[in-house]
């Protein structure tokens, strides 16, 4: 085969000299551009080149953690190969004309639709969403039944006839004794007694107000000075709690600021949407009463 330059040559054969030499320069300039701007082809499928840049592209949209995990399970060789997977099922897709399916274009338009109010909304809702240490207290305190106490304690007592009984059984605490095995003997509190005078998680109203005053004074592993009450005297005696629950309460106030926070973001979200219908003319066709009707029987 002749070279391309060569077959410009003799089909320009009666043509000026000058001309052909035009076509010539053209010719090698046009090739050098297209040299140059020839982008790195990663993968060809079926024909269809991936490019480097394509490649780059999609590796860039991924999460941390996606990407994490690729660099574990053979890092950009196995994205390689799910990207020429996909094409293998788009190249598929096409041939059976999915690509043509009008339901498959409407939910494609509804997508991109929603593309766009997402983007509209970022735009709108600018400001950050944040919670203040006031408003989250104060969350809190108001579904504080679910919460443990900041004192963060297992309350045991023991309740004793009287004043003598109470001092001795507290100086053997105090000495090394068991304070569960001396409520199982010796407290009056049917309630706690089996349990060796456990009253789980410290929280507001879990004991009388006399036995809570003290409470607050004690630390862990201590035991109380005998308590006058109407009932007898009590020995009281907080010990940790157990990791599990801790955790489980933490769990318990993330859900709670969560649950806060998206609150605080539909607000923000109603009022974005409230200003906007205020500079707009809504109007209900006649077509929704029937919906309205519908609505008003379920």
């Amino acid at each position: 085969m002749m070279p391309f330059r060569f077959l410009i040559f003799r089909r320009t054969y009666g043509l000026p000299w000058l001309l052909v030499g035009m076509l010539v320069g053209l010719v090698s300039v046009g090739s050098g551009c297209a040299e140059r701007q020839e982008e790195p082809v990663v993968a060809l499928v079926n024909g269809r080149a991936i490019t480097q840049t394509e490649f780059d592209l999609r590796w860039n949209e991924l999460s941390k953690a996606t990407r994490s995990r690729y660099e574990k399970e053979g890092g950009k060789r196995k994205f390689l190969e799910e990207l020429i997977t996909r094409e293998l099922l788009m190249q598929e897709a096409r041939r059976r004309g999915l690509d043509r399916d009008d339901a498959i274009r409407d939910k494609t338009q509804r997508y991109k639709e929603q593309l766009i109010l997402d983007e509209l909304l970022k735009d709108k809702l600018q400001s950050k969403v944040e919670l203040t240490h006031a408003e989250l207290n104060a969350y809190y305190e108001k579904h504080a039944s679910q919460l443990l106490d900041p004192l963060k304690a297992n309350v045991s007592v023991m309740l004793l006839p009287n004043v003598y009984a109470a001092r001795d059984l507290e100086a053997q605490v105090n000495r090394g004794g068991n304070f569960s095995k001396f409520a199982q003997r010796y407290s009056l509190d049917d309630k706690t007694k089996t349990k060796g005078g456990e009253l789980g998680p410290y929280r507001k109203g879990l004991v009388l107000p006399e036995v809570d005053a003290v409470i607050h004074t004690l630390k862990l592993g201590m035991v109380s000075a005998p308590i006058k009450t109407d009932h007898g005297y009590y020995l009281v005696m907080l010990a940790p709690l157990d990791e599990a629950i801790i955790q489980a309460d933490l769990a318990t106030q993330e859900r709670l600021r969560q649950e806060l926070l998206t609150d605080k973001r539909r607000k923000q979200f109603d009022e974005v949407i409230a200003d906007i219908r205020a500079n707009a003319v809504v109007r209900f066709a006649e077509a929704s009463r029937h919906i309205t009707e519908d609505t008003g029987k379920r």
